[in-house]
């Protein structure tokens, strides 16, 4: 081949080249970047997650724009108007409020169903829609701190679960590196299991602790059908199914990931001894006779057994009232089937003995 084809073929392949050796350097970049702040650094499970949450009783979230476009302080920033203020009236008014709340910004992700100034209200599950900034201190006023309904929005009910995962990105890259992934992975689990219509998830800022990411938190039904925010910490991908089958659908607390819950603090929650277990242990070494976790379906969170009939009837009717006609709870209900059934082998076994003393008797 000629010198001056070479050279010319050269300079066309060039920015080809170059293309590469771009795309390269980014995957190299990404795969730094990874095991520096994703789920393979070395500080995972080093500390133990229960007792993170401080204790709280109500957890608002402002719904606002998507959280590739959050600053690092979005509640301060003077280029988002509507946090702001929604920061600076809570701030002001935090002393009127007899209720501990936090206030979190999260994604208005449509397929949510939820838009910008929407606010939502956990555990009350109750959605209002078209908080302006004009109208925030008189939402605080009516609906906060006077416990009214808010007079100047849409008011709507939350239903089914929701799933809140820090991907706050601009605030902590551990979070910006975890959190899509793990949205990407629930939204996937979900898709497979037919649940699109029954659990929602979407990002939010931050919640404290993004030394914990993938830092994920679950609104959803405990056993005695009342919504429950359980923090999770140090979520991985492969961890996503156990949050789906296990505490969104039978109320079982994942105990190596649990930082702690929206209500009691930890201290005050019954077997919380259990949960100081050092992450990744084998929880059956330390309760042999159970490998349930402390607040699986045999005592259930807050101390509720689920196993009962009664508090299955209020699971069941909860969900009824939700509108749900997923069987999420069968598990339970096959529990509950076979105390019944056991209950009438054991009448029966009694009849027959005393039948038997009947007899030698006469």
């Amino acid at each position: 081949m000629p010198f001056a084809h070479i050279i010319g073929a050269t300079f066309c392949y060039a920015p080809i080249l170059s293309r590469n050796r771009r795309r390269f350097g980014l995957m190299a970049s990404a795969a730094v970047d990874h095991a520096k702040h994703g789920f393979s650094r070395p500080e995972m499970y080093k500390e133990s997650l229960a007792g993170t949450v401080d204790a709280y009783e109500r957890h608002l979230f402002l719904c606002y724009k998507s959280h590739h476009a959050w600053p690092p302080r979005v509640e301060a920033s003077d280029a988002d108007p509507l946090p702001k203020r929604f920061a600076g009236v809570w701030k002001a008014r935090k002393n009127d409020v007899a209720v501990k709340t936090k206030i979190t910004v999260c994604e208005a992700r449509e397929e949510a169903g939820f838009s910008d100034g929407d606010v939502l209200i956990f555990p009350d599950m109750i959605k209002y829609r078209g908080l302006e900034e004009s109208t925030v201190e008189g939402f605080f006023d009516d609906v906060i701190v006077s416990g009214k309904e808010w007079s100047g929005g849409e008011q709507g009910l939350l239903r089914g679960s929701h799933i809140f995962v820090c991907a706050h990105g601009s605030r902590d890259v551990r979070c910006g590196v975890c959190g899509p992934v793990l949205m990407e992975k629930l939204n996937e689990e979900i898709q497979l299991r037919g649940l699109k219509d029954e659990i929602s998830v979407v990002a939010c800022s931050h919640v404290g602790g993004h030394k914990y990411a993938g830092n994920v938190i679950i609104f959803c039904p405990g056993p005695d059908g009342k919504i429950i925010g359980q923090w999770y910490g140090y979520v991985t991908p492969d961890d996503v199914p156990a949050l789906l089958d296990r505490q969104i659908a039978k109320g079982e607390v994942i105990q190596k990931l649990w930082r702690g819950q929206m209500g009691q603090p930890v201290a005050e929650i019954k077997g919380v001894d259990d949960y100081k277990l050092a992450n990744g242990d084998d929880n059956s070494k330390a309760n042999p006779s159970n490998n349930e976790n402390v607040a699986g379906c045999c005592q259930g969170v807050n101390g509720i057994s689920c196993c009962r009939s009664e508090g299955i009837d209020k699971t069941a009717e909860a969900y009824k009232k939700q509108g749900s006609n997923t069987s999420w709870y069968w598990p339970i209900l096959q529990k509950r089937d076979i105390l019944t059934a056991g209950g009438i082998l054991g009448a029966l076994a009694a009849v027959a003995v005393a039948y038997r003393v009947y007899k030698r008797s006469g």
